[in-house]
């Protein structure tokens, strides 16, 4: 009976103290987003050896240009507009006034991101106003995420999904040195986003310095490593406040490794070889040292394998710790030097990021529209057909991957409707300029 009251009682309490945290405004979702993550981690387990997580080709494409916006006009400029002087200067003219109409708006779309933010800033420097509760800061940081995720997407990063996740989390590379444990109960949410999927040797590898002597399993000839070009972190652990970090080239079985509270393990193949190295030298020094004990000094069997035994658990104890010790200097080593920007200052990379990869999708758009306008008689106005633009499309994804040996996932119909916008934003500051400068 009292276990049932008692039961009751805490069920009560927990309804109680989901209403309050609704009642305050502090959304369920982002403990939610993980509730699966349990059962995609328990699959993986299952599995034997997967090389990428499932149905990765469909979840990942990759959008990201590589080219900086110098760059591509340059080639644009080669290809499609250098027929005559006019039309090479009509182009950069283009180009010019595009920079300029977005310039404007991003300012502005920074600036009320970093006004959201800096309430709970963790870096801020100036005087806090009022202090902010751990609901507060919790829903506040909801709306960040919520006005940062259009940012990412225009900036061409994918969410990489929970099965990633899972995957990252189980699967680790036999060359990575350091392998740390996490576990999810300790956190409210974790969120990742990457571009620039590559496949081949990482410019740098995850530790300070190449492993040497016997430990060492690093091949002469470089592995293939599945890795992004940059990865942006967000993540929460509980009672602690959000954590904003974006790296470079962090392979997909390395994501863990970011995030901010973790616990550096040994692998299964270093506890096999150290204990074996263990198990040997103890039984050498057991046969040619404890038996002249035994022999000279007259010392009881039990007490010298108790002795023994507690030798050895003090030689294994030191040499794990001096082992993780290290591990975790190559883990701090790697995140000092893979880290580009964290926070606030994250924010405006960001966006930074976002508008030039607006500027390069309007670049391209305009160049591809253009030539097959003039091409089917010289009409002025772009195609707006499903049938075209996919022709379109197709033209610009092989372009890409003519000039830059990667398919690239091209967002025509978003380009095609900020080329609208332009246009429509250029004709009203004409026009408004033409009404000002006539006399009265």
């Amino acid at each position: 009976m009292e276990r049932k009251c008692c039961a009751r009682m805490k069920s009560m309490l927990c309804g109680a103290s989901a209403a309050i945290r609704v009642g305050v405004g502090v959304s369920v979702l982002p403990a939610r987003s993980l509730r699966s993550l349990p059962e995609k981690i328990a699959d993986y387990r299952k599995m034997w050896k997967p090389t990428e997580p499932r149905d990765w080709t469909a979840q990942y494409q990759e959008k990201y240009i590589p080219f900086s916006k110098d760059q591509l006009t340059k080639a644009l400029l080669q290809d499609f507009h250098s027929a005559s002087e006019v039309q090479r200067r009509a182009f950069l003219s283009f180009a010019e006034c595009l920079d300029n109409s977005l310039l404007q708006s991003y300012h502005a779309t920074l600036e009320r991101l970093q006004a959201l933010y800096d309430p709970i800033n963790p870096d801020r420097d100036t005087i806090q106003e009022q202090s902010v509760s751990d609901a507060q800061r919790l829903a506040s940081e909801e709306r960040v995420l919520d006005q940062l995720r259009p940012i990412l997407d225009q900036a061409n990063f994918n969410c990489l999904s929970e099965d990633a996740l899972a995957y990252a989390l189980i699967v680790h590379h036999p060359q990575d040195g350091v392998q740390v444990q996490v576990n999810i109960d300790h956190y409210e949410y974790i969120k990742y986003w990457a571009l620039g999927q590559r496949v081949g040797p990482l410019s740098t590898q995850l530790s300070s310095k190449a492993p040497k002597g016997l430990y060492s399993r690093t091949p002469k000839t470089p592995v293939e490593r599945r890795y992004f070009k940059r990865v942006v972190m967000a993540a929460r652990p509980r009672q602690a406040h959000m954590v904003l970090k974006c790296f470079k080239d962090i392979p997909l079985e390395g994501l863990e490794q970011v995030l901010p509270v973790v616990k550096v393990r040994t692998s299964r193949f270093d506890r096999t070889l150290l204990n074996t190295m263990l198990l040997v030298s103890g039984g050498v020094i057991f046969v040619n040292v404890g038996m002249v004990v035994l022999t000279d000094l007259k010392i009881g069997t039990s007490f010298l394998l108790l002795f023994f035994a507690g030798f050895m658990a003090f030689r294994t104890w030191k040499v794990f710790a001096q082992r993780r010790k290290s591990h975790s200097l190559e883990l701090a080593h790697m995140l000092y030097y893979r880290s580009t920007s964290n926070n606030a200052e994250l924010l405006g990379a960001l966006t930074l990021r976002a508008q030039e990869e607006h500027a390069k999708e309007v670049l391209l758009a305009h160049s591809f529209l253009s030539r097959h306008a003039a091409e089917e008689g010289g009409d002025t106005a772009y195609p707006t057909d499903p049938e075209t633009l996919a022709q379109v499309k197709t033209q610009v994804q092989a372009w890409l991957l003519e000039k830059s040996g990667l398919e690239i996932s091209f967002s025509l119909q978003r380009a095609l409707t900020n080329l609208q916008n332009l246009n429509r934003h250029s004709a009203e500051k004409a026009s408004k300029l033409k009404l000002f400068q006539e006399p009265a």
